[in-house]
């Protein structure tokens, strides 16, 4: 249980430290969603519960793992690189 819950800091804080860069972002997003399907798969485990709502959440974690990727590619070929700073919606 404590290394569920280690898992789920250790991604938080690489998503709060890691600000600069977008890719590293999501795939600290990613390891969060990995270490709460994890937490979900065990809860339903041990409960003796079916499955279906885990199906579901791996869903939509890799819908949300596809539009990060989209918007990466597109600010890749926009402004050339990954840096948060140099994308500004005002522009």
């Amino acid at each position: 249980m404590y290394l569920l819950i280690f898992m789920f800091m250790s991604g938080t804080i690489s998503f709060i430290l890691n600000r600069k860069h977008l890719l590293l972002m999501l795939l600290s997003l990613e390891f969060i969603v990995i270490s709460l399907y994890l937490n979900i798969f065990l809860y339903l485990s041990l409960m003796n519960y079916e499955f279906f709502f885990s199906m579901i959440f791996l869903t939509i974690s890799v819908c949300e793992g596809a539009l990060g990727l989209s918007i990466l590619i597109m600010m890749v070929r926009v402004h050339g690189n990954d840096f948060i700073l140099t994308f500004s919606s005002l522009w």
